[in-house]
Formats: C-alpha cells, sequence, structure tokens
C-alpha cells in the first residue's frame, strides 16, 4: 500500500480539493480474500498484481493536511471491505433487497429485521467455525416458533433456549447415526 497527496480537479477543470491517493496491492491468485467493489476506473492489473485506487476525502485546505498512518488507512479500506461483504450477505441471504413496503415505517421495519438477521448470521458463522453443528431451515423455523410461542404464553427464554438445545441435540445424533450406519 502507498500513499501520495493528490490536487483533485472539479468539473470544468477547477482546481479540487487536496486529498490522499491511496494505492492497494494484492497478488492475482489471492481471489479468496475480500475485496472492495470498485468501479472500472479505480482498478488495474498487471501480470502478477492487482491494484486499487481510493481517494481520501477532506474538506480542509492543503496547508491543514496531516499525512494519515499507514494502518490507519488499511484499517479503513478494510472496515469498508467489510461493510460491503455483510450488505451483500444480507442482500443474498436474509432479503434485505426485497421488501415491498408502502410507508417508511414498514421499511425501517424490514430493514432492522433484516440487519438483525446478518448480525445472528454473522455471530453464528464465528460461533460455528468451533465444534457447533450449522442450523437448517427447519430448526431456525423451529426456534422462530418457539420465540414466538414466549411472547403468547409465559414461558421463559432459559425453556426455550433448553428446547432449542434440545432439538438440535436430537439433529446432530440423528446425523451422527445415520452417518455412522452408512458407513
Amino acid at each position: 500500500m502507498g500513499t501520495r497527496r493528490v490536487q483533485t480537479r472539479l468539473e470544468r477543470k477547477r482546481t479540487g480539493p487536496h486529498e490522499w491517493l491511496v494505492v492497494t496491492r494484492r497478488p492475482l491468485a489471492d481471489d479468496n480474500t475480500l475485496e472492495p467493489q470498485a468501479s472500472r476506473d479505480a482498478c488495474d492489473q498487471d501480470a502478477g498484481y492487482r491494484y486499487r485506487y481510493y481517494l481520501t476525502p477532506t474538506g480542509v485546505s492543503g496547508a491543514e493536511l496531516e499525512e494519515p498512518s499507514l494502518a490507519e488507512l488499511a484499517r479503513v479500506i478494510k472496515a469498508g471491505v467489510c461493510i460491503e461483504a455483510n450488505f451483500k450477505r444480507g442482500k443474498s441471504e436474509v432479503g434485505m433487497d426485497a421488501y415491498q413496503v408502502r410507508t417508511w415505517e414498514g421499511w425501517h421495519h424490514h430493514m432492522a429485521l433484516a440487519l438483525m438477521a446478518v448480525w445472528f448470521l454473522l455471530g453464528e458463522t464465528h460461533w460455528g467455525q468451533q465444534v457447533t453443528p450449522a442450523l437448517t431451515l427447519p430448526q431456525v423455523r423451529y426456534g422462530l416458533s418457539v420465540l414466538l410461542m414466549e411472547v403468547f404464553c409465559t414461558l421463559s427464554i432459559p425453556y426455550i433456549c433448553r428446547q432449542v438445545q434440545r432439538q438440535l441435540m436430537r439433529n446432530e445424533l440423528a446425523r451422527f447415526y445415520h452417518h455412522r450406519t452408512r458407513n
């Protein structure tokens, strides 16, 4: 990663504010990592590397412009990549972009539920990288139905957790014994 102070241009070739140009370089073979979706103008590649270009927007004059640290720039770029990946996951897995509402209140409710679902999936993904079995769609439906029963009945949250854990253990044991009998 490298930085350089540049003078930007506005429309009609007027002088714009001073900004920092950040260039990142990544090997082409490194396709497993998250990368921001930049425009075609903001990326380039040669035989072995892919380059991405970023401008840091500032609202200060050139004299007041301090050089940012590379660590801070890397942190901000990585955070942007993670945010983009989470929104992409939200659109593909929890239907964040599949809303049909007529009021702002309905839209806000849909977005809040979708963001909570993405947050839950991220937590389960990190937690599930341990020994925990993955949740299937029927298991999620069962868990939500038990949770909704708590609203209408007097069940406690620990009781609901025990019920969902019991169902998960039954499914995991069934999968284990089924796999053992097939082998």
